[in-house]
């Protein structure tokens, strides 16, 4: 049985979150956020954390009306 393939969550400047391996560095715009694990894991402490899903712009923008 092979190693199961570790994830980190992470998430860019608009505040939206996504996975990515965690044995990689994130792609340009991206940070990492802390979690690491397993792919249902990450997901799932994503569900938890993102309940805003409008990007921090549109957030933004939307208090100022």
């Amino acid at each position: 049985m092979g190693m199961t393939q570790r994830f980190a969550v992470v998430i860019n400047d608009e505040e939206q979150y996504s996975i990515w391996d965690a044995g990689q560095e994130p792609p340009a715009g991206w940070r990492r956020t802390g979690f690491t694990g397993e792919k249902d894991d990450c997901l799932a402490h994503i569900d938890q954390v993102w309940t805003d899903l409008r990007p921090r712009s549109l957030r933004e923008a939307m208090r100022g009306r």
